[in-house]
C-alpha cells in the first residue's frame, strides 16, 4: 500500500492562479586573474550562479541583476526559458572605480527540453476552486508575496545545498502539468520526493524563516526560508511545521515533515526556490554547486 502511495505521490501545484488576479573595488574572486571564471554554476535555463567580483560590483545576466554584498557575493539565476544568448555584464559601482566595466560580453545559454506530466487524483477543489474561497486565496497570496520579498542579509547560500528530504523523485522542475485528464494547467516549479507521511524535512542551507503556516489552500503546510539575497526556498504539502516565522535555522535542522496536504495526490515534499520574487529556478542546480573552496 505504501509503495502504491509513493508511486502516486506526484505534486499537482503550479504557479498560484490567484497571481493572475490580483575587499575593494575591482578585487577579483579569490585572486583569479581570469574574471570570466569568478562564478560557479552553469549558464543554462533554470540555473543558479554564485559570483564574486568584489564588494562594490554588480552582476547582470540578461534582465537579471544582483548587487554584491559586503564580501563581494552576488546570486543570480536564469528563468525556465531563456534566449540562446544573453549579455553578461560585470561593473563596479564604487566611486573609486576608474574603469567600471569588468566584463561586457555575450554568453551562450544551454537550452533544455521539458516533459509533459499527467497527474490524476488531484482534489478537484484545488484545481477549480469554489468562488467562496476567493477571499482566503487572496489573503494567502498577499502573505506569500510578503514572504517572498524578504532580503535577509545573511549568507546561507555559501553553505552549499543538501537534499531536504529522502524519497523517490516523482516530479522535476520545468515540466508542464495536466491535472485529472483536463487541460494543461501550468508548470511544475520544484522538485518532488515521495515518502511516508512524517518523514523529516530539513533546511537545505541555513537561513531565516519568513513564512511558517500549517494550512494554506493550495500548498497545505508551507515554509519559506530566505538563504540570503532573496534566495527563498519554499517547502510545500507538509504534515507538520516545527519552525516559526523569524527563526534562524541551520543547514540540516528539521523544519517540518512530509505530508499530503493542499493540492496533492499523496505524501511527498515539493521543494522550489525563487530568486528575489522574480521567478523560480531549478533547485537541482543548487544541489550541484560545489562551494567547498569558496570560504
Amino acid at each position: 500500500m505504501i509503495a502504491l502511495a509513493l508511486s502516486l505521490a506526484l505534486l499537482a501545484q503550479d504557479a498560484d492562479p490567484i497571481g493572475d488576479l490580483i575587499a575593494e573595488s575591482g578585487d577579483s574572486f579569490a585572486g583569479v586573474s581570469d574574471l570570466s571564471s569568478a562564478c560557479i554554476g552553469e549558464f543554462r535555463e533554470g540555473g543558479f550562479l554564485l559570483c564574486n567580483y568584489g564588494p562594490m560590483s554588480r552582476v547582470t545576466l540578461g534582465d537579471v541583476s544582483a548587487d554584491a554584498d559586503a564580501d563581494g557575493w552576488a546570486v543570480i539565476a536564469l528563468p525556465r526559458q531563456a534566449p540562446e544568448t544573453l549579455n553578461f555584464r560585470v561593473e563596479l559601482t564604487g566611486p573609486q572605480a576608474q574603469d567600471p566595466v569588468l566584463i561586457d560580453e555575450p554568453r551562450t545559454i544551454a537550452q533544455r527540453e521539458y516533459d509533459l506530466q499527467r497527474v490524476n487524483g488531484v482534489p478537484q477543489s484545488t484545481v477549480t476552486p469554489d468562488p467562496s474561497t476567493l477571499p482566503r486565496r487572496q489573503r494567502e497570496y498577499a502573505q506569500k508575496q510578503d514572504a517572498f520579498n524578504s532580503t535577509w542579509d545573511g549568507q546561507g547560500f555559501l553553505d552549499g545545498f543538501v537534499q531536504p528530504a529522502d524519497g523517490i523523485t516523482t516530479g522535476v522542475y520545468g515540466s508542464a502539468r495536466i491535472y485529472n485528464d483536463g487541460s494543461e494547467r501550468g508548470v511544475h516549479w520544484g522538485l518532488d520526493w515521495a515518502n511516508e507521511t512524517g518523514t523529516p524535512v530539513v533546511a537545505p542551507a541555513s537561513g531565516l524563516v519568513t513564512l511558517a503556516e500549517p494550512d494554506m489552500y493550495y500548498e497545505g503546510g508551507l515554509i519559506f526560508i530566505d538563504h540570503g539575497q532573496g534566495l527563498v526556498s519554499a517547502f510545500l504539502h507538509l504534515s507538520d511545521v516545527v519552525v516559526e516565522e523569524g527563526q534562524f535555522v541551520e543547514q540540516g535542522q528539521q523544519i517540518g515533515a512530509i505530508g499530503a496536504t493542499g493540492r496533492s495526490t499523496g505524501p511527498h515534499l515539493d521543494w522550489r526556490v525563487k530568486l528575489r520574487n522574480q521567478f523560480y529556478a531549478d533547485p537541482s542546480t543548487l544541489l550541484e554547486l560545489d562551494v567547498s573552496g569558496l570560504r
